[in-house]
């Protein structure tokens, strides 16, 4: 599968501008090629993509809410999809307006108006031929998000694809994919034990070979250690990442199927999709500006029979590694693409743990 994700450092509330800078950053490409020219089958851009995402309040975010499908958001996904011929993922600030409120709109501590209207972060998932396919509602918030979203629900966290296979046209592939917002793989407001591992247990449980994060995670670098990575990645956070997706490592795959077509292989692998935002968005009220990890990166975690272990029953009976395609500078600006057919870029393996661990 052709994998590409968009990072750029969107300025809070330029919407129009922050449109301008993505078409440009997609126009330029990557290493000489456009990415017409690449044929990705999957597009993804960050969290709250042209919104940008460090909003104090309802009332900030307020004039840039939109629609699911007639907001600035929707209208630009679906003219790149049509054009680049390939699915868009891409985060934005949703409005649903109700006809009245409702008790159930005031739980989980939301910040909808008594008005009836819901506000969700959410990420929005269009086809080849601009036709909306998805919209999943972001389920664990971040406190910027409490400020003024209410939590989506974790049924809308799957959907099926159809891919076109490239040797055979006429065949589909059905892949079913998971989706997450950024504080998604965290733990519950960081108040549940960090080995829950809610999320990674979701995909797990699906038996989803594909999943997709839209982000906007922040990094604890200051500026200058920012612009000293200039075009390497933030390991710590890529470190961090794959660490909540630890039961795939652990647990044995029990997903059909591959996100390549292969249907009879006795591997198994789950590609993880990470498209974060680059740069810097203002604090409010004197608070220190919100800097981002970049770092957006396109992995597997994969599970191979070992020769001595027939019957292969636990992830202890497998080659467990971690594969990486392509992963993005702190604060670079540009494409990172994956096609998941070809050699990766890195692999790391599992060290056996020792009996102290």
């Amino acid at each position: 599968m052709k994998i590409a994700t968009l990072q750029f450092a969107p300025r809070l509330g330029d919407v129009e501008g922050n449109i301008r800078r993505a078409d440009d950053l997609l126009i330029r490409g990557k290493d000489g090629l456009r990415l017409e020219s690449m044929r990705p089958e999957v597009l993804v851009l960050p969290e709250l993509a042209f919104s940008g995402y460090n909003f104090p309040s309802l009332e900030a975010i307020k004039p840039f809410l939109e629609p699911q499908r007639t907001g600035p958001t929707a209208k630009w996904a679906q003219e790149t999809a049509k054009r680049l011929k390939c699915k868009v993922c891409v985060g934005y600030p949703e409005i649903e307006s109700t006809a009245s409120s409702s008790s159930s709109s005031l739980e989980h501590g939301d910040s909808n108006s008594s008005s009836g209207d819901k506000y969700f972060n959410s990420l929005l998932v269009v086809d080849e031929n601009g036709s909306i396919l998805h919209n999943y509602r972001k389920r664990f918030l971040y406190y910027t998000d409490e400020t003024w979203a209410s939590e989506g629900e974790a049924e809308r966290s799957f959907y099926t694809f159809n891919f076109d296979r490239e040797n055979n046209p006429s065949e589909q592939n059905k892949i079913q994919a998971t989706f997450g917002i950024c504080m998604d793989i965290n733990p519950y407001k960081f108040e549940v034990p960090f080995t829950d591992w809610e999320f990674a247990n979701r995909v797990i449980d699906s038996r989803s070979p594909l999943v997709i994060i839209s982000m906007a995670w922040l990094t604890l670098l200051d500026k200058e250690e920012l612009a000293a990575l200039s075009d390497q990645p933030d390991m710590d956070t890529f470190q961090y990442w794959i660490k909540r997706f630890w039961p795939l490592l652990e647990k044995k795959m029990e997903h059909d199927g591959d996100v390549d077509g292969d249907t009879t292989g006795s591997a198994k692998k789950v590609i993880i999709v990470f498209a974060n935002r680059a740069g810097e968005e203002p604090g409010a009220e004197g608070k220190d500006p919100a800097r981002y990890a970049g770092t957006s990166a396109v992995v597997a975690v994969t599970q191979k029979p070992n020769p001595s272990s027939a019957g292969a029953s636990s992830a202890s009976d497998f080659d467990v590694k971690i594969l990486c395609w392509d992963i993005m500078g702190a604060a670079e600006e540009g494409l990172c693409f994956a096609d998941t057919k070809a050699d990766p870029k890195l692999v790391f393996g599992m060290a056996p743990r020792s009996d102290s661990d």
